[in-house]
């Protein structure tokens, strides 16, 4: 960490200072430690409330910043200051980037790989389970870093099929790292670390109150090239990420969704907003910057080739055809209603199934449930 950290801490633990007047005061003065420095006089041009001023002045939090700085520590954690080489580039260029990140992790390669949020409804369908899963763990495959708020639902469907695709993730969490919300996720937070990290602007022991989230969104929104919305209802979080995603000159990608479900609303309506429809990968990876996007595609054709040249691909049976025939990519069917519609025996089904499970043409999803792949 840098020498002069204590002096960022304290600057971000000061209450009721905004990040987008820290940002201001920045530009004015270079670094916190010639904010501290500052005059009264100086401080109130800035509009700032009497308590505040009277905070920076005294340099009251500059024996928690210490405190913090002990924890940390201990939490073989760290803390990345706005001015520092290892900060998020994308995260520099919104108006209000965090003055410091507190990070956990081994961030290097995730942070170097080109970003994309996923991002989505906390209790999805079978369906946005599906194509979040499936095209996190292409993205994440090809070296693209995932972005997620560790929530329920998309969010741990995206971190944990990033993680099953050797590939990096990031969590940025709406309360200090050293704790996780919810609970139930607390053995992939510490997987996380091992395939990118986790992320907050919050000090340490900051709880998961409501109002954390949105400002967590920006900057979901800010350190990626884009953020992909699977599933979120008309009112939700999702909605927001997206929006500050547009407002930061981001790209916003969008799972289109059946009309008659409410967690469809959101990527329909940003689809005829102006989102790019998302079916596969590689309709991601075709709106990045130019040089991202070949190198990208590039490795993609090269593993295509290799795999192809491997691992031929055989005919399908006529069995495996009436099978195949039956799936759908945006439906799951249950396997009695297969072997109904087929008239295949019940020996016969279990084979064919399997077989078309081990030529990735579907999946099996729980309770016997089968969604067509490819």
């Amino acid at each position: 960490m840098r020498h002069d950290i204590q002096d960022w801490i304290a600057l971000n633990l000061i209450p009721g200072l905004g990040a987008r007047t820290l940002y201001q005061m920045l530009q004015k003065w270079g670094n916190p430690g010639e904010i501290f420095r500052a005059n009264r006089n100086a401080l109130t041009s800035f509009k700032l409330k009497d308590d505040i001023v009277e905070t920076i002045l005294s340099r009251e939090t500059f024996a928690q910043a210490e405190t913090e700085l002990k924890r940390l520590e201990e939490l073989q954690a760290t803390v990345i200051a706005l001015a520092d080489e290892e900060y998020p580039k994308l995260l520099k260029e919104i108006c209000d980037p965090p003055l410091v990140l507190y990070a956990k992790g081994k961030l290097d390669l995730a942070l170097l790989q080109p970003t994309i949020g996923v991002i989505g409804a906390r209790r999805c369908s079978t369906y946005g389970q599906y194509a979040a899963e499936m095209l996190t763990n292409d993205l994440a495959s090809r070296g693209i870093t995932i972005v997620s708020g560790l929530a329920r639902g998309i969010d741990t469907i995206a971190h944990r099929s990033a993680i099953k695709a050797k590939g990096q993730t990031l969590a940025v969490m709406g309360n200090g790292i050293d704790q996780v919300y919810p609970k139930e996720n607390s053995l992939l937070a510490i997987e996380l670390q091992e395939f990118g990290g986790i992320l907050s602007e919050l000090p340490l022991g900051a709880p998961p109150l409501p109002q954390n989230f949105p400002f967590r969104n920006r900057i979901i929104a800010g350190m990626c090239l884009g953020v992909l919305v699977v599933e979120a209802a008309e009112r939700s979080g999702s909605l927001i990420t997206a929006r500050l995603a547009m407002e930061q000159n981001r790209e916003v990608f969008a799972i289109p969704g059946n009309i008659t479900s409410a967690n469809s609303f959101g990527p329909n309506y940003l689809i005829k907003d102006g989102a790019k429809l998302v079916q596969h990968w590689q309709d991601v990876v075709e709106e990045l910057p130019l040089g991202i996007k070949a190198r990208l595609l590039d490795k993609a054709y090269v593993e295509k080739s290799v795999q192809a040249e491997l691992f031929p691909q055989t005919p399908l049976s006529e069995n495996e055809q009436k099978v195949y025939d039956l799936m759908k990519f945006d439906q799951t069917r249950h396997i009695d209603e297969i072997g109904f519609a087929s008239k295949l025996m019940p020996s016969q089904l279990l084979a064919t199934l399997l077989e078309l499970e081990i030529k990735d043409k579907i999946k099996q999803l729980p309770g016997k449930n089968f969604v067509k792949l490819s």
